[in-house]
């Protein structure tokens, strides 16, 4: 996995190069990435979905973050990098149906590593079963949605803990519920600024599905 090759780019998006992953959190080099924010409705409540981050992972484990997002590689576009979504969550979503957020640049330092990107975002309007995600077990340890306004509040540091709900599977494959209470700290440590512009993105785009999960 760390021997991936990426694209590198300076800090106007033109390419300069090419590195691996490992070199490109190593020296902080600007890289894509593809994200992918879920959002739906239910009984009138609109509701962002967060991926719980598998205690596998090298990076952030146990984390709740993007509902699905990863790296672009060297031979990849924008557009291949629907695949995420597919592996993460087993959910079949076709670019057309994303919105587009644009490019989001932000950089964030957690000891040695380095996380400068130029992150391609997206908004997927879902209307989907708990049932229908099937999840990567290496990357990806649960489901979870909060309403959308709690989520604002958090950041916006208007709350201190918002709630909530959705499944964790097990080792042994089973599911099981989650209905509890997090915190900031619960979430992978992007920038504020970051998660401030997400808030005002899921705030103005008007969700049109009906979720019954």
């Amino acid at each position: 996995m760390e021997q991936e090759l990426l694209k590198v780019f300076d800090e106007q998006h033109k390419q300069i190069g090419v590195e691996t992953r490992e070199e490109i959190h190593k020296l902080g080099l600007w890289h894509e990435t593809f994200q992918c924010w879920f959002i739906g409705k239910n009984k009138g409540k609109e509701y962002v979905y967060l991926q719980l981050r598998s205690d596998l992972k090298k990076d952030y484990p146990g984390l709740l973050d993007i509902t699905a997002a990863g790296h672009l590689l060297e031979s990849e576009t924008v557009i291949d990098g629907i695949r995420e979504v597919k592996e993460e969550l087993g959910i079949d979503v076709l670019y057309e149906e994303l919105y587009s957020l644009g490019v989001m640049k932000y950089s964030v330092t957690t000891g040695d590593f380095v996380d400068n990107e130029l992150a391609h975002v997206f908004l997927y309007d879902c209307a989907l079963e708990w049932e229908q995600f099937t999840l990567q077990a290496e990357e990806v340890s649960g489901i979870v949605r909060v309403e959308i306004s709690q989520f604002v509040s958090l950041w916006q540091g208007e709350l201190e803990e918002i709630e909530v709900i959705g499944f964790k599977v097990e080792a042994d494959g089973t599911r099981s519920p989650i209905h509890q209470k997090v915190e900031k700290a619960s979430f992978v440590p992007h920038e504020q600024s970051y998660y401030e512009e997400i808030c005002k993105e899921l705030i103005s785009f008007p969700s049109k599905n009906q979720l019954s999960c």
